[in-house]
């Protein structure tokens, strides 16, 4: 089954995120504003903009259960958006109520936790921020993650058990920590990770195989692995139980974004505009392929779905570009199907034609994701089947116990 395709945008997507039914997407199109999408048919049209940020939005979170959007910006700042009647109109608006983080450099990523009852703001500053809601002075106040970060925090994901929360960051470090707020959470059980967890306990602490950025970090459905992304073309599975690390290396360019599907399977996708899933258990990990069929070009001609038509902001559209990032990264010569490969005119024969930015669940439950989501640079919105994979056409490494 073909993937949907929507140009949603002329300009790069920073980030998206999908209401509860699918019904709208709120997507952030390199500035300082939000676009909340809504679907009509085959296209998506703004139906609001949010616009409070000074600088450029770096994340977007939406809350399934309580319709409450957070965003993060490079203004230092993050907001709470939720829907309420205006006092004058009547109307249905988004309300913003700023968040006092705390840090003195730009906020990078935002995720909401199970519950929804906090958040998870990255920063420049060598931070976390923490956040909940203070019923008494009706604010969101947040407490900082500091030890023992010594660089920018690059991506966040919460274990579902609300309290311990997974970090990367350009220490080139992959870090487990304690979140835990005494008057917020409720004292957790044991697990792997540990029993007693006092806010800011490391609970794990992992460095990149060849010393990376780790740009992105997930936690299995259960909480009871760890998967991780880093820029030296390397993804990282820990079992910390054993302790157990698998590392995956490829010969493409790195992962940036990554999102589980099963407890055996995740989709990882990034700098080769491609989104990949691999799978494996605590025997072993590989890749199982390519959610793209990149046996011909996308970007012009045929539609796969949606909107698929021409989309040439943000396109890697040069051949001498491509032909020689194949020779001198990949010691390649011109070969159709491959991930950088290109047509005559200089098309991916990928449907992302630019780096993918965020891929998200779309579709099933925590556990058993039959769709995800992507957006990239060039300016496309893609839903992809997970089931359908095909033949990884690059070659990668296979997984070896690190």
């Amino acid at each position: 089954m073909s993937p949907e395709v929507y140009n949603v945008a002329q300009t790069p997507i920073t980030g998206h995120a999908f209401n509860a039914d699918r019904s709208q997407v709120a997507v952030s199109l390199n500035s300082n504003d939000v676009q909340i999408l809504s679907r009509s048919g085959n296209e998506w049209t703004t139906t609001e903009t949010l616009s409070e940020h000074d600088k450029v939005i770096t994340s977007i979170d939406w809350a399934p259960n309580s319709n409450r959007i957070v965003t993060s910006s490079q203004d230092r700042n993050a907001y709470v958006w939720q829907q309420t009647p205006d006092p004058l109109t009547g109307r249905t608006i988004w309300k913003p109520t700023l968040v006092l983080l705390r840090i003195n450099r730009a906020a990078t990523f935002v995720r909401w936790s199970p519950f929804e009852d906090k958040f998870a703001v990255a920063s420049g500053a060598r931070a976390i921020a923490i956040c909940s809601f203070d019923p008494d002075n009706d604010w969101w106040v947040s407490r900082l993650l500091k030890k023992p970060i010594r660089a920018t925090v690059l991506s966040v994901d919460w274990h579902p058990n609300n309290v311990l929360l997974a970090a990367g960051g350009a220490d080139m470090k992959a870090r487990v920590f304690s979140a835990y707020i005494k008057d917020v959470d409720k004292r957790p059980a044991g697990s792997v990770w540990g029993e007693k967890l006092p806010f800011n306990t490391i609970c794990g602490e992992y460095t990149s195989p060849a010393g990376g950025w780790v740009h992105a970090v997930g936690f299995s459905p259960s909480g009871d692995v760890l998967a991780f992304a880093s820029h030296d073309s390397t993804i990282s599975i820990v079992y910390p139980g054993g302790p157990t690390i698998y590392t995956i290396r490829s010969n493409t360019l790195p992962y940036v974004t990554l999102t589980w599907t099963a407890e055996d399977a995740f989709v990882a996708a990034g700098h080769d505009c491609q989104p990949v899933l691999f799978t494996g258990s605590q025997s072993g990990w590989q890749s199982a392929g390519s959610l793209d069929d990149t046996s011909a070009p996308k970007s012009s001609g045929g539609a796969r779905g949606g909107l698929g038509g021409a989309s040439p902001v943000g396109r890697l559209n040069s051949l001498a570009y491509t032909t020689f990032r194949n020779a001198d990264s990949r010691g390649l010569a011109q070969s159709p199907g491959g991930a950088g490969s290109a047509s005559p005119d200089g098309d991916l024969f990928t449907v992302h034609q630019n780096t993918i930015t965020s891929v998200r669940p779309y579709a099933g439950q925590p556990g058993a994701v039959t769709k995800v989501s992507t957006s990239g640079v060039d300016g496309k919105l893609v839903v992809w089947n997970v089931s359908a994979v095909g033949s990884l056409t690059t070659r990668l490494g296979a997984a070896r116990l690190g």
